[in-house]
């Protein structure tokens, strides 16, 4: 069984990432925290640059980015180290 590498998403671009699934998705920080499993105030740390997603929390979100299709690949590609 192949063990799926952990996204890597350039540090100070976190912030900007989350911001931009959000705005896609047409999710408040509210909706997008429930989504994630997450409280608000996370979410809106992380968007802030105060914190980072934890590993569980990186794999929602690429998970969520691979439900998106195209526009989710393309925003990995944007904001995901090489």
């Amino acid at each position: 069984m192949a063990t799926q590498k952990p996204l890597v998403i350039n540090q100070p671009e976190v912030g900007k990432l989350i911001r931009e699934i959000r705005i896609l998705t047409s999710l408040t920080q509210e909706q997008f925290a429930a989504k994630l499993g997450v409280t608000y105030p996370t979410v809106n740390r992380w968007e802030n640059s105060r914190a980072k997603p934890s590993p569980l929390a990186i794999q929602k979100i690429e998970n969520l980015l691979q439900e998106m299709g195209e526009q989710g690949r393309e925003v990995l590609a944007k904001y995901c180290a090489k």
